[in-house]
């Protein structure tokens, strides 16, 4: 599963929390209805039509719907203002989440795998396969992959991590409903242990995709850097601003799909504390306004000409 990054662009507009709470809500809701309907349906047919598949694949709709209400719980809670129990606000509602929907997927993989080794273990006991299953499985690819494409399209706009793994979520759907496909046309075909071979593959799909996505939420918790690229870009917005004459010690962590910085500016020494107040504060605004900064804390050091001796003076001795 490829990871999509959220980088940064100066020339992208900036999203306020409650524009991308909004975008995620609407985005979420279309998810939720299809996967209502989804889930019914191949769980419905695949017991009538006794396909192991699809109702593995009926499951992992049931979880995209779990995680659906997850995405939209953190939503709502994430677009909250500061307070002064949270002084940077509740975005990482967001990196909860997504802790969350990869723990989701995860569990369901896991289950999916059981339920598939069990029934490999009895090949004798899976039944033919009823042609309406592959019906069912090939709609269910198509509605899928325009839901991925939509939620992908959503969550890259507004910048939304979170978003962006509710998205592969669907999109492992309609990767498993390709695989379910597969395994009912060789089941159809007179390989009927095709289909719980199938299932297992859908396990093994879901079960990856929540490790990834949980692993990297818990090092986003644990207070990651962002990449060594926007790094750059912001040291060298740092550097670009007027009266910034080097920056150091520039560390970052993310904040939901936000950025906290720290940063060492280096001022003239030889002007007053007022101007290279003056200097820090423009700095810091033209960070806030072209990259996603939640906050930026500055440091003032001095910076000496090079062509200036700055050995200390000798002390003549008395006498």
């Amino acid at each position: 599963m490829p990871y999509i990054e959220l980088a940064d662009d100066p020339e992208d507009t900036r999203y306020s929390a409650a524009e991308r709470a909004s975008a995620a809500s609407r985005s979420t809701w279309v998810s939720v209805g299809v996967n209502i309907a989804l889930t019914f349906t191949q769980i419905g047919v695949g017991i009538f039509a006794k396909s192991q598949g699809l109702i593995a694949d009926g499951i992992h709709s049931l979880s995209d719907l779990v995680a659906d209400f997850v995405v939209l719980f953190a939503s709502h809670h994430s677009k909250k203002d500061a307070d002064e129990d949270h002084p940077y606000g509740h975005q990482r509602f967001e990196t909860a989440a997504s802790l969350v929907l990869g723990v989701i997927l995860l569990v369901v993989g896991v289950g999916m795998l059981w339920s598939a080794f069990r029934k490999l273990e009895s090949p004798e006991t899976v039944a033919q396969v009823h042609a309406v299953a592959l019906w069912v499985a090939g709609g269910a690819l198509f509605a899928k992959e325009m839901l991925f494409r939509y939620m992908l399209a959503v969550a890259k706009r507004v910048k939304s991590s979170m978003l962006v793994a509710n998205a592969w979520h669907a999109r492992s759907d309609a990767a498993s409903s390709l695989v379910v496909g597969l395994g009912i046309v060789g089941n159809l075909a007179g390989y009927p242990i095709l289909d719980p071979i199938a299932a297992l593959i859908v396990g093994f799909m879901v079960a990856k995709m929540g490790w990834e996505f949980g692993w990297s939420a818990m090092h986003d918790l644990m207070d990651r850097a962002v990449d060594e690229q926007e790094v750059a870009a912001i040291r060298m917005t740092l550097l670009e601003s007027p009266g910034v004459r080097g920056v150091h010690d520039l560390r970052t962590r993310k904040m939901g799909d936000l950025i906290v910085v720290d940063a060492h500016l280096e001022v003239d020494a030889t002007i007053d504390v007022e101007a290279g107040h003056d200097i820090t504060v423009v700095a810091r605004e033209r960070v806030m306004q072209r990259h996603r900064v939640l906050n930026l804390m500055t440091h003032v050091d001095p910076w000496h000409r090079p062509d200036l001796d700055h050995a200390p003076t000798p002390v003549t001795p008395s006498h």
